[in-house]
């Protein structure tokens, strides 16, 4: 009779253990066919001006898109640079914001009080001032990313460059992505940025506050900077990419915005 309930249990507990191994199988197989990836894309920006942080950002061995501000004396090296790296090009578009002087932009900004065909001509020579740009993001901008006029022409010439547009955010009532929509403009917007206080500890913690993100949704676009937070920067991601790893697919941001278009024929 003993005999019979050690059995018996046995035949239980191995039951248990085959359907929670054809549960976890069927779970990755359902996962396969869906084809859910967690994409991370890390954005680099103010490249062009030889500022701190910039060898080792496109020494990093990772994907990772870097934003080159145009008109400066690194623009065409630092791009050729991270293009011969490997790395992904995009043109950083100096904006004027809603706080700050102008002189903080630098040359060839795009400000409120310009003709449409000023900003037209100025984002034309941008574009041509950076070797291997696929796409722009807007560098400062929070009152340029809410006019509706401006956007629209910079969002037509990225079309008619066929450059994607990555809106940084730094306005909760930007226009770039509807208008974005409505032009047929590949489009991403930033999750957050990494270094917006220049210390490590601050680094460090926007990285946790990543990782918490990344485990919330499909996709996630993190800025981070060279110049005062580069090196911390730098040093920070590489400590994190075992971390992103485990979390899902560190990626180009094309290959992101790709993935989420509801039509990818418009890249």
């Amino acid at each position: 009779m003993k005999r019979i309930c050690t059995l018996l249990v046995f035949a239980v507990l191995f039951n248990i253990g085959y359907m929670e191994l054809v549960h976890a199988e069927q779970k990755g197989t359902a996962e396969k066919k869906s084809g859910v990836i967690h994409r991370m894309a890390i954005v680099i920006d103010d490249l062009g001006n030889d500022m701190d942080g910039t060898d080792e950002i496109i020494g990093i061995k990772m994907p990772v898109t870097v934003a080159i501000m145009p008109f400066l004396p690194t623009t065409r090296r630092d791009a050729e640079a991270a293009h011969a790296a490997g790395h992904e090009v995009i043109v950083h578009m100096p904006m004027e914001p809603k706080k700050g002087l102008k002189k903080w932009l630098g040359p060839g900004a795009l400000t409120v009080d310009l003709s449409d065909e000023e900003v037209r001509a100025r984002v034309e020579a941008a574009i041509d001032q950076v070797p291997y740009a696929v796409g722009m993001n807007n560098h400062m901008g929070s009152k340029v990313t809410e006019s509706e006029r401006m956007m629209r022409i910079v969002l037509e010439v990225c079309k008619e460059r066929e450059l994607y547009y990555l809106d940084s955010k730094t306005s909760d009532k930007t226009v770039a992505g509807q208008l974005a929509e409505e032009l047929g403009v590949p489009y991403a917007e930033n999750s957050l940025f990494l270094d917006d206080e220049y210390t490590a500890m601050h680094v460090h913690k926007q990285m946790q506050k990543a990782f918490e993100l990344i485990q919330k949704r499909q996709s996630t676009v993190m800025i981070g900077h060279v110049g005062p937070s580069g090196k911390y920067t730098s040093a920070e991601l590489v400590r994190s990419i075992p971390t992103l790893q485990q979390y899902g697919k560190l990626v180009y941001l094309s290959e992101l915005i790709k993935a989420n278009l509801i039509n990818p024929e418009i890249m």
